[in-house]
């Protein structure tokens, strides 16, 4: 009988599964709305957002008010030869202040400091964003790589199973020796073990998505059959490099962080200058004395008093020499880290740009070598029914099959995966991408 189990097995893993299946763009629908990595970044974006009202407001002018109450005891005296009692006296203070900042070189670079940082994150969600498209069609693929693996290894076992089988009915009717049937079992047993191995892969490759998506894993569509086999545009990898030295989120973010600690050094050295302020106050001050039966009160009038204040730093311990050095060893830091973005960037993009190149032709390769194991076992079959191949010769072809299959179904999600990892290191992924993908489904 004709061994067409893994053929089988292959045909029916690239058949749409009956009833409703969740494409790739619903995974990125409920990971956008659930993923908690890219809410993280929103957030962090929010917050870092509000530095910059907060480092205008004082820059604003600044309006205070206040009321206050004092009482004061006041002892006995002897007056006109009269013992007078003790008595207390009060006092009501009421005012409004209003102060404005004039010059103050700090609050101008804190200002440009915390926009550059705001900006910063603003690139950083971008890049968590970009991200986000290729985290969710790892996970997706991972799912169908796992489901094939798992199909590809049932297959393996009942192919060895049925060898096993055969092996042990020629080996009952004196047709082939024992060592045939100890050879298909321990194929056959060892298939088991991988198909347990392979379970768990699927399942752990499930958890995956469900963690960016919050949601459980159903159906997913698969990777139609004839995936579009396209170099990358333009077919220049230093084209590619320059782009992401242009457009890739990260290394823009880490620019930012660079101006941020340029201006946090000026807000340092500013520490060194003096600053002028004005400030104006309205109030008045009511005063009252009781003393025994005595009440003597005195309305106090508002007055409006008006000020300038030049602060001018002289001497503070070396605070504001050690806050310029310490500026400048972050403002190194930040361009030290920017130069490590850079290079990790034209590396990524180098190697995604070949790795397409090369995920093409293993493609075809794989292709090309699951076909041929589909010949070979099928010519391995025929030979040992009439004697001229042996049963490890049948097992091994049906290995050679099994290994063919998983690593055509490997190598197709690995090329549609690298192809997003170069758009992504190239800063030029979004979501037209992501529906290209999910056009090669079904």
């Amino acid at each position: 009988m004709r061994l067409k189990l893994l053929t089988l097995a292959l045909a029916l893993s690239a058949l749409p599964l009956a009833g409703h299946s969740e494409d790739l763009l619903d995974a990125y629908r409920e990971a956008r709305a659930n993923d908690p990595v890219l809410s993280q970044a929103q957030a962090t974006r929010l917050a870092t957002g509000e530095g910059v009202t907060q480092a205008r407001a004082v820059m604003l002018p600044q309006l205070n008010g206040s009321f206050g109450v004092t009482q004061q005891s006041t002892g006995a005296n002897l007056a006109n030869g009269t013992i007078q009692g003790q008595g207390h006296s009060r006092t009501r203070s009421l005012s409004a202040t209003l102060d404005q900042s004039i010059v103050d070189l700090s609050q101008w670079a804190n200002l440009s400091a915390a926009r550059s940082q705001a900006s910063s994150q603003d690139a950083t969600y971008d890049a968590a964003l970009q991200a986000l498209y290729v985290r969710v069609t790892t996970a997706y693929f991972g799912v169908l790589t796992s489901q094939d693996a798992l199909v590809f290894s049932k297959a393996n076992e009942d192919a060895f199973k049925e060898a096993y089988d055969q092996a042990d009915q020629r080996f009952k009717v004196g047709l082939s020796a024992v060592t045939d049937v100890y050879q298909a079992k321990s194929y056959y047993e060892l298939a088991k073990a991988q198909t347990i191995a392979a379970q768990n892969t699927l399942n752990d490759a499930k958890e995956a998505l469900t963690q960016i998506t919050g949601k459980p894993v159903t159906d997913l569509k698969k990777l139609r059959e004839d995936l579009p086999l396209t170099p990358p545009n333009p077919a220049d990898p230093d084209a590619w490099v320059q782009s992401a030295l242009k457009t890739n989120a990260t290394i823009q973010a880490n620019q930012y962080n660079v101006e941020a600690a340029e201006h946090s050094i000026d807000s340092a050295r500013a520490g060194h200058l003096p600053t002028l302020s004005a400030s104006v106050s309205r109030g008045k001050d009511t005063t009252w004395l009781e003393q025994g039966s005595a009440d003597v009160r005195g309305n106090g009038a508002y007055g409006t008093t008006i000020g300038l204040q030049v602060n001018i730093p002289i001497f503070s311990g070396g605070a504001t020499q050690s806050r310029v050095r310490q500026s400048i060893y972050q403002r190194d830091e930040a361009q030290d880290s920017l130069e490590s973005t850079r290079r990790q960037v034209v590396r990524d993009t180098l190697n995604f740009y070949r790795s397409v190149l090369s995920g093409i032709s293993q493609v075809e390769a794989n292709k090309a070598s699951v076909e041929s194991g589909q010949k070979a076992l099928e010519a391995t079959r025929a030979g040992f029914d009439v004697g001229t191949q042996t049963m490890l010769n049948v097992l091994n072809a049906i290995q050679t099959l099994t290994q063919a299959e998983s690593s055509y179904s490997q190598s197709r999600h690995a090329l549609v995966l690298d192809e997003l990892e170069l758009k992504q290191s190239a800063g030029s992924i979004d979501l037209k991408d992501m529906e290209m993908v999910n056009a090669m489904l079904q």
